[in-house]
């Protein structure tokens, strides 16, 4: 897999001879780090998808910068954004950027954990997320209060799909409400936003 960044697009170029294993990732230097971040989170999902799109028979997948209108839409609603593949990689950028990504982090991993139909899948995942994100002085350890971390402690000894709910909604709320509007008002947004500007040569007289 060849990845350029060919603006306006990410453009991933799967070879003829792409094998059973994902192929590996060749990033070209940026001169930007939040497209460098960018790139890693639209690659890292490009990665967990590959099986899917060879089963489709794809050989080329493209993730185009979205057009002004796309870009706008995000700002109506918080959903509209983590909906866009393109916009929950850049918000996902953003919040690295900002040194504060574990809410991001939290929230997908419950929405991957919500998925699970394994008994035992459930309870392995439900562990892992409680050591990387709840329990005292974990390596990305949300902000929520004492109460719904021992809620939490409690519930995934028999761990179901809302073991997180709670924490999850708190979180969502905390994004909305703090991260999101930064992320609305940042530049890289507002350039997306731009309209480009159509310039037309002067007639020859």
């Amino acid at each position: 897999m060849r990845v350029g960044f060919l603006s306006p697009c990410i453009e991933n170029d799967f070879g003829e001879s792409c094998g059973h294993a994902p192929p590996a990732f060749t990033i070209k230097r940026l001169e930007e780090p939040f497209e460098l971040l960018l790139a890693k989170f639209l690659l890292s999902w490009e990665a967990q998808n590959w099986q899917e799109k060879q089963t489709a028979n794809l050989h080329q997948t493209f993730f185009c910068r979205p057009s002004p209108e796309e870009a706008q839409l995000w700002s109506e609603a918080f959903d509209e954004l983590l909906a866009s593949k393109y916009g929950l990689a850049a918000f996902r950028a953003f919040l690295k950027s900002e040194f504060c990504e574990e809410n991001i982090e939290f929230w997908l991993a419950c929405e991957d954990f919500k998925k699970t139909k394994s008994p035992q899948k459930l309870s392995s995942k439900a562990k892992k997320i409680y050591t990387d994100f709840i329990e005292k002085e974990a390596p990305k350890e949300i902000n929520i209060d004492f109460q719904t971390k021992t809620l939490i402690a409690q519930n995934i000894q028999e761990a179901t799909s809302g073991c997180f709910t709670t924490a999850q909604k708190r979180v969502y709320s905390l994004m909305e409400n703090n991260s999101y509007p930064r992320f609305l008002e940042s530049e890289f947004y507002q350039d997306l936003c731009k309209k480009p500007q159509i310039t037309t040569e002067p007639h020859a007289t």
